[in-house]
């Protein structure tokens, strides 16, 4: 028999951290993928060109996660922060409580508010020198690392606002991975940092932008993965018993291992 999916759709969002929240940014992108064998389609916004604001697309995620079937959501920023930066700010080791103190600190979800106007003189810092075992291993940026090709800072810590939103207003139905357990139980719904980079080029370009590919991309080996059954290799990754207790509060890539 053919093996059963875990999901029914697949979200891949390449994120943008720029502007305000109202802005509606060129590259904030989000496709849809339901079948392997089908290309993932753009789930265009509101704005011209299709564009999307972080607020908007919030909404949207939260009214489409709330009425669709099982979704599989993978965005491009860091969902927590390594380890080091609890460890500054004296944080407890608990991901809900980081995310609301993150939230109270960098409120980026704030009418008006850029991240750019948030790190002037701000307590709150990180370091671009740390780096979690994942980031490491794929090439990706540290979320304190700003204003360099490829930087993801900016994203992560205008999107973590709207993670909060989402877990305040889905609940138990969201599963936030891996800060929730490496095994999503059936039927939720799972959000996942991912790294686009490691896909994108797999698939033709097809006159899309380089913010429609990554989105495009990750739908597409999100859902593949899923069909394959390699998801679930994924979802509960080899690692060394110390960097898997960390992954737990730091965060994790989904599909690095």
């Amino acid at each position: 028999m053919p093996r059963r999916p875990r999901f029914r759709r697949f979200l891949g969002i390449d994120y943008s951290g720029a502007a305000t929240p109202e802005t509606r940014l060129p590259g904030l992108r989000v496709y849809a993928a339901e079948d392997p064998a089908e290309p993932p389609r753009e789930i265009t916004g509101p704005g011209p060109g299709g564009r999307w604001s972080r607020r908007e697309l919030a909404a949207w995620l939260t009214a489409s996660l709330a009425a669709g079937p099982p979704t599989l959501v993978g965005i491009d920023h860091g969902l927590s922060c390594p380890l080091a930066y609890f460890e500054r700010h004296a944080l407890p080791p608990r991901w809900d409580a980081f995310l609301a103190d993150f939230v109270q600190h960098w409120p980026a979800h704030q009418p008006g508010v850029t991240v750019r106007a948030l790190r002037a003189h701000h307590a709150r810092i990180g370091d671009p020198r740390w780096r979690r075992p994942c980031e490491r291993r794929t090439g990706a940026k540290s979320v304190f690392h700003f204003d360099v090709p490829g930087s993801v800072a900016t994203s992560t810590h205008a999107g973590l606002a709207w993670v909060g939103h989402l877990r305040t207003e889905l609940g138990t139905s969201l599963h936030c991975w891996p800060f929730d357990g490496w095994q999503p139980p059936p039927g939720r719904h799972v959000l996942a940092e991912i790294y686009p980079a490691r896909w994108s080029a797999g698939w033709p370009r097809d006159g899309r932008t380089p913010d429609q590919q990554d989105a495009f991309a990750t739908a597409a080996a999100l859902a593949a993965a899923d069909f394959s059954g390699e998801l679930e290799d994924w979802l509960e990754p080899r690692l060394p018993p110390e960097e898997k207790a960390a992954a737990r509060l730091e965060g994790w890539i989904l599909g690095v291992s």
